[in-house]
C-alpha cells in the first residue's frame, strides 16, 4: 500500500513538473520559432491531423522540432514529403520517396535556371544536351539526398478517396525532414559527380555549375 502510495505521488510530480519544463524550453526559442510552433499546433488542430509513430504528445513532437531547427539554426534544412493510401504500412516509404522527389526536383531548378550554353553537337545527340544533363542530375540528387533525409516527425489523418475503384477512406501523411545544410551540399556534389560521368558534355557542365551546386540554394516546400 505504502509502495503504491509512493508512486502515486511520483505520478503527481511528474505531472506538475513537465508543463514547466515545456513551458520553459518554449521560452527559449526565437520569437520567429514559436510563432511558426503556435501556427503549427493550430493547423494539426484544424485539419484533423495527428502525430503517427510516436506516444508523445503532439506539443512535444512539435517542441522538439523547433527545438532541434534551433539548434542548427541556418544550417537546417526542413524537406517535407506527402502522401495517401488505404494500407497505412506503405505511407512512411512513400512520403520519403516525395520528400526526395521534391528537393531533387527544386535542386535540378536551381542549375536549369542558370545560363549554362550548350554544346553545338547537342542537336544531333540530345543526350549531349545541358537539359539533358540537368535532367540527369535531377535523378542522382534524390538518390543520394535519401540517406540524408532525417524524420524529425509524422503526422496523419484520414481523408475521402478512392479505394478499388469505390469512395471511401484513405489516410493521408505529412513528413517532415531535417537535413544539416553540410549533409545537404555533400548529397548534391555526388550527384554532380554521378552525372558528370555520363558524356564529356556532361563533365564541361558539371565544372561549369559546380559552384553554384556547392553553394546551395534556398529550398521552398
Amino acid at each position: 500500500m505504502k509502495n503504491l502510495f509512493v508512486k502515486f505521488t511520483f505520478l503527481l510530480m511528474m505531472l506538475a513538473v513537465c508543463p514547466i519544463m515545456s513551458n520553459a524550453q518554449n521560452n527559449s526559442l526565437p520569437k520567429t520559432l514559436k510563432k511558426e510552433l503556435k501556427a503549427k499546433k493550430k493547423e494539426l488542430k484544424k485539419g484533423g491531423w495527428e502525430i503517427y509513430g510516436s506516444d508523445r504528445t503532439a506539443d512535444i513532437v512539435l517542441q522538439n522540432h523547433y527545438e532541434k531547427l534551433n539548434e542548427l539554426g541556418k544550417d537546417a534544412v526542413v524537406i517535407m514529403g506527402t502522401a495517401t493510401s488505404p494500407n497505412k504500412r506503405v505511407l512512411r516509404i512513400q512520403a520519403q520517396t516525395d520528400a526526395g522527389q521534391r528537393y531533387a526536383q527544386q535542386a535540378g531548378s536551381d542549375i536549369q535556371g542558370r545560363s549554362i550554353q550548350d554544346d553545338q553537337n547537342f542537336e544531333e545527340d540530345p543526350s549531349q544536351s545541358y537539359s539533358h544533363f540537368c535532367s540527369v542530375y535531377e535523378t542522382k540528387v534524390q538518390q543520394e539526398i535519401k540517406g540524408e533525409l532525417k524524420e524529425s516527425y509524422s503526422i496523419i489523418r484520414t481523408i475521402k478517396g478512392t479505394v478499388n475503384g469505390k469512395k471511401g477512406d484513405v489516410y493521408e501523411m505529412q513528413s517532415y525532414y531535417i537535413v544539416d545544410h553540410k549533409g545537404a551540399s555533400q548529397a548534391r556534389i555526388r550527384a554532380l559527380e554521378a552525372a558528370a560521368k555520363e558524356s564529356e558534355a556532361a563533365q564541361k557542365y558539371a565544372e561549369k555549375v559546380s559552384s553554384f551546386i556547392q553553394d546551395g540554394f534556398d529550398y521552398e516546400q
